[in-house]
């Protein structure tokens, strides 16, 4: 599987990490970097507590990250919780809508880090 293929596959947006990152090695680099990354867990013990400036700077740090490297499906999943909880913003979700919408971006978060895993098992 080529770096190409890898975005194609998780939703990425293969331009824009070229056009952030300039280079294939440093796409690469970084990519694999978020499996390391304790980004998915931060959001996902954010929301067992509901702990809304917990949930801001986790999901805020995941939308941040996964802009930069292009991934767009994970950064936007990410933007919905960012911008429920930015500070002065008024709640629009109930616990509940917001429990699933991190259900779902957990999800991703673990379907992107997976096809990563494959990708780097690749060679």
């Amino acid at each position: 599987m080529t770096i190409q293929e890898l975005y194609a596959k998780i939703g990425g947006d293969y331009d824009q990490a070229v056009r952030v990152m300039k280079k294939d090695k440093l796409i690469d680099k970084y990519v694999r970097k978020l499996t390391a990354s304790n980004v998915g867990e931060m959001l996902a013990q954010a929301g067992e507590t509901m702990d809304g400036t917990k949930l801001f700077e986790s999901a805020h740090a995941m939308k941040g990250v996964c802009s930069n490297l292009g991934l767009v499906a994970l950064a936007n999943a990410a933007d919905e919780i960012t911008e429920e909880f930015r500070p002065g913003n008024a709640r629009k979700l109930s616990d509940e809508q917001v429990r699933e919408k991190l259900q779902a971006v957990i999800q991703r978060y673990e379907d992107t880090t997976r096809c990563i895993r494959e990708y780097e098992a690749q060679g």
